[in-house]
């Protein structure tokens, strides 16, 4: 029975310690002036539009928020006599950084191209929303 007791209790704090690690990563976009796409034309926006949705797209599957840093194998002894000690070092990798600053200024790039299609009338951008509609 202290087994049985022992390894739900191990397993229990081993869930909360990876969901507690986990992060949806709500991202703003980055501010790109919408002048920057000023001198393009209609069809060159929706190009541009959709090579910035490719990179978004393939950023996005890069690699997931949680990267296991460690993992420890001992033995204790406690009250209870002695057992085993499993410890994991999960957190958030740097890589996981540099992917959310390249989103945000992707985030951004796609939402000024967008604005410089509304103010040209662009057919493509109709019905896309930007940050904060």
């Amino acid at each position: 029975m202290k087994t049985f007791t022992a390894a739900a209790l191990l397993a229990t704090a081993g869930i909360f310690t990876l969901s507690g690690c986990a992060t949806s990563g709500n991202l703003t976009p980055q501010y790109v002036p919408p002048s920057t796409y000023q001198s393009y034309d209609c069809q060159a926006l929706a190009q541009e539009y959709n090579r910035v949705e490719r990179y978004v797209n393939a950023t996005q599957k890069q690699q997931s928020s949680l990267s296991a840093s460690g993992v420890g194998v001992g033995i204790s002894a406690g009250r209870w006599g002695i057992s085993p000690n499993i410890s994991f070092g999960v957190g958030r990798s740097n890589d996981n950084k540099a992917r959310d600053a390249k989103l945000s200024r992707l985030y951004g790039e796609a939402d000024a191209i967008i604005q410089t299609a509304r103010i040209k009338r662009c057919s493509f951008a109709n019905g896309i929303k930007i940050y904060g509609e």
